[in-house]
């Protein structure tokens, strides 16, 4: 990709997201893929897992020096919170127990939330939603960086800075663009967060609670890992606004990388993905897709033609819900 021009406006479209379009196309040639949907039986225990994971970690670290935990909160809390964010995102659509059970999932993404330190879970559901229904959708889709981003962040040095200040830009945006009221959920999710940090608090002092946060803070940040943000919807070929990774990473991060089959298919959980492309390899074989997170990243900042403001933009009706 040459780099010759930069980017002085998203790009905007005047179509319809184009994920519903393939999914009636691939059910009435693949009507199997019905069958991939539903929980996945085996997450609430991995999860679970993580986050005693994560415990042990708390207790281990709090007597390390300032520089080891720092170096280990980036280096392995930073990827596990970062995989956390990845289950609740799973969670989000109901992958834990199902649609029937929507409040346990809710509740369930409060207590994979803990390791990360700050409360996430249902505030992340109430925007997720919207990112699936009105992909792209003007003053809608809070995963687009805002006018005032993409004009600021437009260099390298300054691309750079945007993508170590993405966790802030991620919980400030929707207050911004979308600004929602507060639910009871909400709430919940914060006094259930303020009492884990207090206890670990209480029980081994300040540094595992700098253990979580700033582990959370800096791999969503610049880190590989977030290398999904960027890959996820960035237009990197013209035309078109969601890509896939099929690389390794995908063991770590629930295979969010499967970016265009969970688009498609939001209600399949991601360990079950892959089979999505094996069944219906027509629909997205000959798509583009990303071979690396860090490429992304390397492309992303060095890129002209790349940058906050290198997103497809609609116009978009809102759904009346019931």
């Amino acid at each position: 990709m040459g780099n010759t021009t930069t980017r002085e406006d998203f790009e905007w479209v005047y179509t319809e997201q184009p994920h519903s379009t393939r999914r009636r196309e691939i059910l009435a040639k693949h009507p199997e893929i019905k069958s991939l949907m539903g929980p996945d039986p085996y997450l609430k225990w991995i999860v679970t897992a993580m986050v005693l994971t994560q415990l042990l970690a708390c207790y281990l670290v709090r007597d390390l020096s300032w520089k080891w935990l720092f170096f280990w909160a980036y280096a392995f809390g930073g990827c596990v919170n970062h995989s956390l964010t990845l289950a609740i995102h799973d969670i989000s659509h109901n992958a834990a127990f199902g649609n029937k059970e929507a409040r346990w999932n809710r509740l369930f993404g409060m207590f994979a939330n803990l390791p990360i330190g700050l409360p996430y879970s249902v505030s992340f559901k109430k925007y997720h939603i919207d990112h699936h229904r009105y992909l792209g959708g003007d003053r809608l889709d809070v995963d687009i960086p805002t006018e005032l981003e993409a004009r600021l962040f437009s260099t390298p040095l300054r691309k750079v800075v945007w993508l170590v200040l993405q966790p802030f830009f991620y919980a400030l945006r929707p207050l911004c663009v979308n600004p929602k009221p507060v639910s009871q959920l909400e709430l919940l999710n914060g006094l259930v967060q303020l009492a884990y940090d207090l206890a670990l608090y209480q029980l081994w002092g300040m540094k595992p609670v700098v253990y979580m946060v700033a582990g959370s803070l800096l791999c969503l940040g610049l880190h590989p890992i977030s290398g999904h943000f960027i890959a996820e919807h960035y237009m990197y070929l013209k035309g078109h606004e969601t890509y896939s990774y099929y690389g390794p990473l995908n063991w770590l991060t629930f295979n969010v990388g499967y970016h265009m089959e969970h688009h498609d298919f939001p209600s399949i959980p991601g360990c079950r993905l892959p089979q999505v492309k094996k069944m219906a390899p027509e629909f997205y074989d000959h798509l583009p897709q990303h071979d690396s997170w860090i490429r992304v990243l390397w492309d992303f900042v060095f890129c002209d033609q790349l940058g906050p403001f290198s997103r497809i933009k609609r116009e978009c009706r809102l759904v009346k819900e019931d």
